[in-house]
């Protein structure tokens, strides 16, 4: 075990959590980082709730390890969002994309732990004084949707930490043992890998977009609608996504109306990859086990090697 905050909150062995991809974190994924000792998270930015309860009931049916819900609040159709999570049983949620006072006290109030994503000092800030037990601290090389005004988690996490005194999972970056380490020096208690789960073995994604981000540069994700309407976004370059990048439009938004052509069709000209930067270093589809038991066998020797050399 990896003994943190992070994982005496969760009651996980390893503090190491998986994003919540819209339609992508689902029990496939999910239970297999629960039983690999992190914490697998389920999405329901997809809107699909009847889907989402149903992947919840297999979830139970895959792993006896703790496991928790996303609530990501700009896509949230249902205005009983609070109950329909608190009916499922789960202890821990995630909020994001949205005002952490919407919905932290009637979860807390149900006994849930609480953790908001921020994408800033502000937003850290304001989450803190809503209540949350801890932040997802995400800086703007992360994949998905992002603040235009985006901050790279080198800059970011260690601010934030110094300015909370909640616990921290950093995301943005984070692929191996050595970005853990990196994120561990910075202050965070945890961390999420986002784009190493979507090109794990287990993602449910069509082999193309994991052989895209296997096959991709550091340099090979571009970042969107920075002046919107709607969120900024980090993907994949593609030829369309390259498009926006270069001659902007209001339309990307519109684009994710095909995203399941994309992610389980593998056409990925139909929609908008969201993948971080990250993707130049990972140069292989593993197992989500095998991630996670190198991830923390090199996290431990790199901490190691760091105090013989510098302590």
């Amino acid at each position: 075990m990896i003994k943190t905050k992070i994982t005496e909150m969760l009651g996980i062995e390893f503090p190491i959590v998986q994003a919540p991809m819209g339609w992508i974190a689902r029990s496939q994924l999910a239970s297999a980082v629960s039983n690999a000792g992190g914490l697998g998270i389920i999405e329901t930015s997809s809107g699909e709730l009847d889907a989402v309860r149903e992947e919840i009931r297999k979830m139970r049916g895959l792993t006896d390890k703790p496991f928790g819900v996303n609530i990501a609040q700009a896509f949230v159709r249902d205005p009983d969002i609070v109950s329909f999570v608190v009916d499922q049983g789960v202890k821990f949620v995630t909020t994001s994309a949205g005002d952490p006072n919407k919905y932290c006290s009637a979860l807390k109030k149900a006994g849930l732990t609480v953790f908001h994503v921020v994408p800033s000092l502000g937003a850290a800030l304001k989450a803190i004084e809503a209540g949350v037990d801890g932040l997802v601290v995400e800086g703007g090389e992360g994949g998905g949707f992002k603040n235009s005004r985006d901050v790279s988690t080198m800059v970011l996490l260690p601010l934030v930490c110094s300015k909370v005194g909640v616990p921290v999972i950093a995301a943005g970056g984070i692929t191996d043992g050595r970005s853990m380490a990196a994120a561990f020096a910075l202050g965070a208690e945890g961390v999420q890998m986002g784009t190493r789960m979507v090109s794990a073995a287990e993602s449910p994604v069509h082999q193309n977009w994991k052989d895209a981000i296997v096959g991709a540069k550091e340099t090979d994700t571009v970042f969107l609608n920075r002046f919107g309407p709607g969120p900024a976004l980090r993907a994949l370059r593609t030829e369309k996504t390259g498009t926006y990048e270069r001659e902007g439009g209001e339309g990307v938004m519109g684009e994710f109306a095909r995203a399941k052509e994309m992610y389980f069709g593998g056409d990925l000209e139909s929609s908008i990859p969201l993948t971080g930067q990250v993707a130049g270093r990972i140069d292989a589809v593993k197992p989500v086990a095998q991630v996670i038991a190198e991830t923390v066998a090199e996290f431990e020797e790199t901490v190691k090697t760091m105090g013989r050399r510098w302590g």
